[in-house]
């Protein structure tokens, strides 16, 4: 006959809620790996999946996805002919926040370098990668937009032809892919009415100045379009992507473009880590503290249990004693009884995290390390809950069974 069963088909209704307690707490703690290590995936997402090898970004900064980061298109053209660089790809991020259906819309933007690139490498769930250089838009469905739909940013209007799945920014937000030409206008949209205040601005100056004077005709050229001055540049991306030739010394390339003073390059080693150690290192070290004190928590919340429980068995374990059964038998008692509350806490945390982590907000990914390091965790805690029980069932005199 095993005791620990019999006393918990005494206690049923009892033992089942405060397993179904013991579990919901578990289920926050496996959770918070979850969260955490969804952030450090999401935070390393896109760097790992565009498989770029260098990052030339502007110079003294860490790179897009640290800080802002500004260098000239044209800087394409000039890394493609560094002996060694296979390829070169603009790269153009940012995050926007508007109005969709009377609430936020918030995404993150990210260029694709045209036609080099067009967004094979996103995993599609549905439509098909980008076929023109323009109004055409990828989404990730946690965006809640529909194939086929279109969106309105800026002057022009977008149509979604790709739905991707768990590309999001480090910032929790889905990503929308666009060509960089389409990302830049989406960036420097201005309104109408401050066009036609910078041309009338540019037009004045022109007036003022000697040189305008001399020449009325450039103060008319003043007043045209941005896009159609020779001495105003195209607007600038956030980085340029390389890929290393096969076989190519990447040290004598990164020792090239080193040389040239208006940029840095990076490996996609250090922008992992700059990430890592920057806008996501708080977020990451509060959510692994939480993680600590939840686990904590739920030890000290489990040894208080099982020593109520004992408490409660004191006459009967007296009486025990009295009629002559072993400790081992008794000790047994306690033992199987926390063995029984923390796995069956652990079973039920996660099934009910399979159904409600889909749910949150941010990616929850538990993977099967956290779950076998979690029931280790467990099994230590519902062994050392135990001793508080224990201790006092050794205290237990068997004539407090005649009081």
């Amino acid at each position: 006959m095993n005791l620990a069963l019999k006393d918990i088909q005494h206690n049923l209704g009892r033992f089942v809620l405060t397993t179904v307690g013991v579990g919901m707490l578990l289920m926050v703690v496996m959770g918070m790996a979850g969260i955490y290590r969804g952030v450090v995936e999401d935070a390393t997402l896109l760097i790992d999946r565009i498989g770029a090898d260098l990052w030339i970004v502007q110079h003294d900064t860490r790179g897009p996805f640290a800080e802002v980061s500004r260098v000239p298109a044209s800087l394409m053209h000039r890394a493609r002919a560094v002996p060694g660089v296979k390829d070169s790809r603009e790269f153009v991020y940012h995050t926007i926040q508007r109005e969709r259906d009377g609430k936020p819309f918030r995404m993150a933007v990210l260029g694709l370098s045209w036609p080099h690139d067009k967004g094979e490498w996103v995993p599609l769930v549905a439509g098909r990668p980008l076929a023109q250089g323009h109004f055409e838009m990828l989404a990730d469905v946690s965006l809640g937009v529909r194939l086929g739909e279109r969106l309105t940013f800026g002057k022009e209007t977008y149509q979604v032809v790709g739905l991707t799945r768990n590309m999001i920014s480090s910032g929790g937000d889905g990503i929308a892919f666009f060509t960089v030409a389409d990302a830049e206008a989406i960036q420097f949209d201005t309104s109408g009415e401050a066009v036609r205040l910078e041309r009338s601005a540019r037009k004045s100056r022109g007036e003022r100045s000697e040189l305008g004077t001399k020449q009325p005709s450039l103060v008319e050229q003043a007043s045209k379009p941005s896009g159609e001055l020779p001495a105003i540049a195209r607007p600038q991306i956030s980085a340029v992507m390389l890929r290393i030739a096969p076989g190519a010394n990447v040290q004598q390339v990164i020792r090239t473009i080193s040389g040239w003073g208006d940029v840095s390059v990076r490996t996609c080693e250090e922008q992992t880590e700059y990430l890592l150690k920057g806008s996501v290192d708080k977020a990451r070290r509060q959510l692994g503290l939480f993680r600590v004190l939840l686990t904590l928590i739920a030890a000290i919340i489990m040894a208080l249990i099982l020593y109520t429980l004992t408490l409660e068995k004191i006459h009967s374990i007296a009486l025990l004693q009295l009629i002559g059964a072993r400790k081992p038998v008794i000790l047994g008692l306690i033992l199987q009884q926390a063995l029984l509350l923390g796995f069956g806490g652990y079973a039920i945390a996660y099934l009910l995290g399979q159904q409600l982590f889909p749910l949150f907000p941010r990616r929850v990914i538990v993977t099967g390390g956290d779950l076998w390091q979690l029931a280790g965790i467990v099994l230590a805690i519902s062994v050392a809950s135990s001793i508080l029980g224990i201790a006092k069932a050794l205290s237990v005199q068997p004539n407090e069974a005649l009081g």
